[in-house]
């Protein structure tokens, strides 16, 4: 029985099939349904459980070497929500680009984590170390 860390058994199946390079959002909770990838969904209502919130829990059991989010989410969070992602990226580096490049990224991944998150513009695209 597992006592500690993440518990839900579809999201550790995701993410225990991730190698090196491969690729999953942590996605907000209008992300669209992407045919042919796997989604987990943890949403429960809306505002929970929060993107930095899953953001934190996967990054203490998986190793991530890069993470993408859109541009503009700077423009359209204020600090205190920007600084809640930092503190929940940690070390992992964050690269930013247009809103248009990171909807690239999607169907390249292996799987979408569906949160409950409102804010705007806050997916995040995880490469694996």
């Amino acid at each position: 029985m597992l006592r500690s860390g993440i518990c839900n058994p579809h999201l550790l199946s995701l993410l225990s099939r991730v190698r090196h390079t491969n690729t999953v959002v942590i996605a907000d909770s209008m992300f669209p349904h992407w045919p042919g990838l796997v989604e987990v969904d943890l949403s429960l209502v809306m505002g929970v459980p929060t993107l930095p919130q899953v953001l934190a829990a996967v990054l203490t059991q998986w190793n991530a070497g890069a993470a993408w989010m859109a541009g503009e989410f700077l423009h359209h969070n204020p600090e205190s929500v920007i600084e809640e992602f930092r503190a929940a990226l940690g070390a992992t580096p964050l690269h930013l680009e247009p809103h248009s490049a990171l909807k690239l990224r999607v169907p390249k991944a292996l799987g979408v984590i569906r949160t409950g998150e409102h804010r705007i513009y806050t997916n995040v695209v995880l490469e694996s170390a």
